[in-house]
């Protein structure tokens, strides 16, 4: 006899809920909840007091120049805290050559961070191979292997830009360096091919990753939107000073410092009485003028501005449009985005009003409503911190050129010693023992003048007077 489908259903949901009710129900214990692994987030930037960092690359980074600027932040931004920078870039090198002088170059200053900007030499300015790219992937996880060994941090950077329309631009003038040499057409994809390389790398591994490659080659299209032949590598490798600026600030700020601005003063007047706020520093003494006329108050900040030096300022355009730091701290927006002095003044009587730091009038006379919305003082070459902030500058810009660029050179010439005992190690320890001395030397003189340029870093408690101007400053 065929049940209906109707009645065989009934049954069977009458024997779900009746037959398997009566048997015994086993009570367990809701599951516990499964502890999640939150993978370790991608490291940013963190030096602290005593820290060394130590920039590993090739020449350039031997240029002294992105690293001098970086160098240059820190001074003047943790002015408390002594933080010591080894440049350890050689002209030429390619990671091999990094592993090579790592232990006494790199290992022997026990760094918090190691950067690596290495690559534009490794590719051999061919088309790419996978030969040429396997040594060079080879190389560079051993070289991360040491660094992770030392317990210190590496921080990838992309190789930068070469720029092939330098090759047609100069390939008639004299004293371009790279006219008659062969170059692979598609060597700036390649870099950018190794600078991705170097990005999954830190993201598997979770180490820092600075990206030069996209930066340089972003801006110069900016700039050949007006000139043609506009360029931050005039050279086709070396970034110059402008393009060396776009590499320091894509290095602070894509590792994230943990300061972004100087300081933000804000005062506005409530009931006839003025009051104030000061950010990143200590605000003091804030009293109105006689008669209303302005105020006047006391602000010591923890921190200087970023400074270039002062040719960065000037029109240093030359006949091949090589572009100096101020292009590149113009194209960035550096000053403003990381670096940025704000002062803002609300409850003016309406006019135009002249600010004095120290004394020193820092410009010509802004009105009630400017001050009201805000000013920035941070590129503001009058302003007394502004001028502590270049001597900073200045100075260590003197020890890059007397010390640090001297040292790299010694360096260059014990590869050379190196390269030519290629068959005795001993013969080359017997002419590199003679050139450590001269090394501890450079070393020394590196110590003294970080010495004098944290004491010329140590901020000052500046006055500031906002004061209405007569009808002669109208």
């Amino acid at each position: 006899m065929k049940l209906p489908l109707e009645l065989l259903l009934s049954l069977s949901l009458m024997l779900s809920g009746g037959l398997l009710a009566q048997a015994p129900v086993e009570k367990k214990s809701p599951p516990k909840p499964v502890a999640k692994t939150q993978a370790a987030a991608i490291p940013t930037l963190k030096l602290e007091d005593g820290d060394t960092f130590v920039f590993l690359g090739d020449s350039i980074t031997h240029q002294c120049l992105y690293t001098q600027y970086i160098e240059d932040f820190f001074y003047t931004r943790y002015p408390d805290r002594k933080i010591h920078f080894h440049n350890a870039g050689v002209s030429g090198d390619r990671v091999t050559h990094a592993l090579a002088r790592f232990e006494d170059d790199v290992a022997a200053f026990k760094p918090k961070y190691v950067s690596i900007l290495l690559g534009m030499n490794d590719g051999e300015y061919v088309d790419f191979t996978q030969d040429i790219f396997s040594v060079y992937k080879k190389d560079m996880l051993a070289v991360l292997g040491k660094v992770t060994g030392l317990k210190a941090a590496p921080m990838l950077l992309s190789p930068t830009m070469f720029d092939h329309h330098q090759l047609t631009l100069r390939k008639d003038d004299p004293t371009f360096p790279f006219g008659k040499r062969g170059f692979s057409q598609q060597y700036n994809s390649i870099m950018a091919f190794y600078g991705g390389w170097l990005r999954e790398q830190a993201t598997e591994n979770r180490y820092a990753f600075a990206d030069f490659w996209a930066p340089l080659n972003d801006l110069t299209l900016l700039g050949r939107r007006k000139d043609v032949d506009f360029t931050l590598v005039s050279d086709t490798i070396h970034p110059d000073a402008g393009g060396q600026v776009v590499m320091a600030y894509s290095f602070l700020s894509q590792l994230n410092p943990d300061r972004r601005s100087v300081s933000a003063i804000t005062l506005n007047q409530q009931a006839g009485k003025w009051k104030g706020r000061g950010v990143g520093g200590k605000l003091e003494g804030v009293q109105a003028l006689s008669e209303g006329e302005g105020l006047e108050f006391t602000f010591k900040a923890r921190s200087l501005p970023w400074v270039l030096p002062q040719e960065a300022f000037g029109v240093e355009m030359n006949k091949w449009k090589t572009p100096g730091p101020a292009v590149g701290y113009e194209m960035t927006k550096a000053g403003h985005r990381i670096s940025n002095e704000r002062l803002k003044v609300s409850g003016l009587k309406p006019g135009r009003y002249e600010v004095f730091i120290d004394g020193e009038s820092i410009g010509k006379p802004v009105s009630h409503v400017q001050l009201a919305a805000k000013i920035e003082l941070q590129a503001n070459e009058k302003t007394p911190q502004y001028k502590q902030a270049l001597q900073v500058a200045l100075l260590n810009r003197e020890k890059n050129d007397k010390v640090i660029r001297p040292l790299r050179n010694l360096w260059s010439r014990i590869k050379g010693l190196r390269n030519r005992h290629a068959d005795d190690a001993a013969a080359f320890q017997v002419e590199y023992e003679k050139l450590k001395p001269r090394i501890e030397e450079f070393l020394k003189s590196s110590l003294d003048y970080e010495k004098r340029i944290y004491e010329l870093a140590q901020p000052k408690a500046r006055k500031y007077v906002v004061r209405r101007v007569g009808k002669k400053g109208k």
